[in-house]
């Protein structure tokens, strides 16, 4: 799929697509930094139908619930002959005893034999993240393991 970048003069830059239904989506990225989600109409491309304007944590977290099923969906393909294999995806809220800290502090691997592939942070994968990989508020960690594994991940990125 192609996405066309349109420099806006005095603005910033307009990154879309046009979706199969003949719609053009895509984002604004305002020079000051704010971004537009536009949805344009169908016979003008140049005629928003819609207009949103994000915060970067908007931005951020509907980047990840576009980005994040298909990663998850992928893993699950991979391990679809492996009996037992599951995978999930887990987020740090705000309130996570790991915000801001290490990946490796968690002990995940130790602690439940469950295994973080991927991070997934404002529409960014980060693959195999080290154990020096800060943890933020927003952040969907993939991680593979038993489904008693991934219960107790959870547990863990939640209460510590």
């Amino acid at each position: 799929m192609n996405v066309d970048v349109t420099a806006l003069p005095g603005i910033g830059v307009r990154k879309d697509f046009e979706s199969r239904g003949g719609r053009r989506i895509g984002v604004v990225v305002h020079r000051d930094g704010g971004i537009d989600l536009i949805v344009a109409q169908r016979d003008d491309p140049d005629a928003c139908l819609a207009q949103v304007p994000l915060t970067t944590d908007e931005a951020a977290v509907l980047a990840n619930l576009l980005g994040a099923p298909q990663l998850v969906e992928s893993l699950k393909e991979d391990h679809r002959d492996l009996p037992g294999i599951t995978t999930r995806q887990l987020p740090i809220i705000n309130n996570s005893p790991y915000r801001g800290r290490m990946l490796g502090e968690t002990g995940m691997r130790t602690r439940t034999k469950a295994s973080i592939v991927a991070v997934m942070r404002a529409g960014q994968l980060h693959p195999s993240p080290g154990p020096d990989f800060v943890l933020d508020s927003g952040d969907l960690l993939v991680v593979v393991g038993t489904p008693q594994g991934l219960d107790a991940a959870a547990r863990i990125l939640a209460d510590g």
